[in-house]
């Protein structure tokens, strides 16, 4: 591949230690085009489907959460926005209606602070999380409070959009981790939206199974990543986008807890209200949920890195619909569709193989089920003349009685000369010897072989005159040397 690559001109230089994997390919002879970065997006079919198709996108997607997690018709309607989310102490988000007039308002003024999420206001408090990932090892971030006069300070200078010097010394770690969590808080919905709040109970309590089937008390950590990473496609692109940065923030301030003292529980002990509870409740509203919410949120700190990749399963069905193939509706149409795809293309190389030439272990089967075969029909030939004896026999021929592919006999000539040829035709010329079947023929002689009699003695002119006079007799001269052959004790071909 590198020589390949070389030869067309094409140099390839990866950028270590950036996720987004920002390659220097060039896959033109134009050296115009050699300094330009190119960015490798495995997601890009994904974006792609959720942009342009977003009912397709989210039927794909719904359709994988329910097969790892449980939710009935009421939860699921909540995932689907169908329905507002119920809480069990009867406290609940505020109305829409309130909601939007309290939006409004606050757009008028252009704050970011208590209005629904934007890119714009994400592009302002990105500021603050730029500056805190400079200063991660102070001790006690996003717990010690920072100083209220300042943090309002910085709070107008967001709201009207202007741009902050952060690193005049004019403000403290303490002051934007606080404003920071403030901004959070203030929002109309939890970050991770109200519509998710079961279903992120319900991946809490994704266990591992004994071998028995039994459900264990060891969290299930590969279910419950596959399961966030779904959930996060289908959170608003805004909302997403922030969780990332905030995520990727956190554990990065973990991995500094031996200097700032903040481990993954902590921080998730200070951000669950904000991420994940619903707004307008307390902790006596949540009860034991609280537990739950808040190892969530510790699990999605410390996987992070993990959570906002596209299942494997979802990025080929996202490729697999625009390169004209219909879409799997789950991981599991996926592997059977690429099982049957293996397993059809096997046995179609199988057969064309057979056709061409035979194969060695074929013939030896073969062999090793004749001589079962003879040795069964053998026993059965043994047994004393009994009722049990011919109904055995009489069962042993029609069991064995085979069609050839391909052909479809349309007369009771072509069905007796089928059955003649037949595994229990064979066995009865090996075990009974060819003196016996030639007895029966001549006790018993068949319309085919007097039709062949006669057409040994008839002239190649009149082979078709011979037979046209007979509907129930159409025979070729192909299968007639099949007959022949079939006399004389030879298989032949059809």
């Amino acid at each position: 591949m590198a020589t390949e690559a070389q030869s067309e001109g094409e140099v390839p230089a990866c950028e270590s230690g950036r996720s987004d994997a920002i390659c220097s390919f060039v896959i033109c002879n134009d050296s115009s085009l050699r300094g330009q970065p190119i960015i490798f997006n495995p997601d890009f079919f994904v974006e792609k489907l959720r942009h342009e198709k977003p009912e397709v996108f989210t039927e794909l997607v719904v359709s994988n959460i329910t097969r790892l997690i449980d939710l009935p018709g009421t939860e699921l309607a909540q995932l689907m926005g169908e329905v507002d989310l119920k809480l069990p102490g009867g406290a609940g988000p505020a109305s829409g209606f309130f909601r939007s007039l309290m939006s409004l308002k606050r757009k008028e003024k252009g704050v970011i602070f208590g209005s629904p999420l934007t890119e714009e206001g994400i592009a302002q408090i990105y500021q603050l999380i730029e500056y805190l990932h400079k200063n991660l090892r102070v001790e006690g971030l996003f717990r010690v409070p920072g100083n209220s006069v300042r943090q309002q300070i910085l709070r107008d200078a967001l709201n009207n959009g202007t741009d902050i010097d952060l690193e005049s010394g004019e403000f403290h770690s303490n002051d934007v981790a606080t404003l920071l969590k403030m901004f959070l808080g203030e929002l109309p919905e939890p970050l991770l939206t109200h519509k998710h709040f079961n279903a992120h109970l319900k991946i809490a309590d994704l266990m591992q199974f004994d071998d028995k089937g039994n459900k264990t008390n060891i969290p299930d950590k590969d279910r419950q990543i596959e399961a966030l990473q779904l959930l996060f496609l289908i959170l608003p692109p805004p909302n997403r986008n922030l969780l990332k940065l905030l995520l990727d923030l956190l554990y990065q301030t973990a991995k500094k807890q031996d200097k700032n003292k903040m481990s993954a529980y902590n921080l998730a002990l200070m951000f669950a209200p904000h991420v994940l509870w619903p707004k307008n409740v307390t902790a006596n509203d949540l009860q034991e949920n609280i537990t739950k919410l808040n190892s969530g949120m510790t699990f999605m700190i410390k996987h992070s890195q993990k959570l906002f990749k596209a299942p494997a399963y979802i990025r080929e069905c996202a490729r697999l619909h625009y390169l004209g193939s219909r879409t799997q509706a789950s991981k599991d149409d996926l592997d059977l569709i690429a099982s049957c795809h293996t397993k059809s293309f096997q046995l179609a190389k199988s057969q064309k193989r057979n056709r061409v030439d035979s194969c060695p272990h074929q013939e030896e089967t073969q062999q090793h089920t004749e001589e079962a075969l003879r040795e069964l029909f053998q026993h059965v030939h043994n047994m004393p003349e009994s009722a049990k004896k011919k109904q055995l026999i009489r069962q042993f021929n029609k069991q064995s009685l085979t069609q050839t592919p391909g052909r479809e006999p349309s007369a009771s000539q072509v069905q007796k000369r089928a059955r003649s040829r037949s595994f229990s035709g064979l066995i009865k010329r090996k075990v009974l010897g060819n003196q016996m079947m030639s007895e029966k023929k001549k006790r018993n002689p068949t319309p085919e072989s007097v039709a062949i009699g006669e057409l040994k003695g008839a002239s190649k002119e009149n082979r078709n005159s011979l037979f046209s006079g007979s509907p129930a007799v159409t025979m070729t001269p192909t299968r007639l040397k099949w007959s022949e052959g079939k006399k004389e004790g030879k298989k032949g071909f059809l």
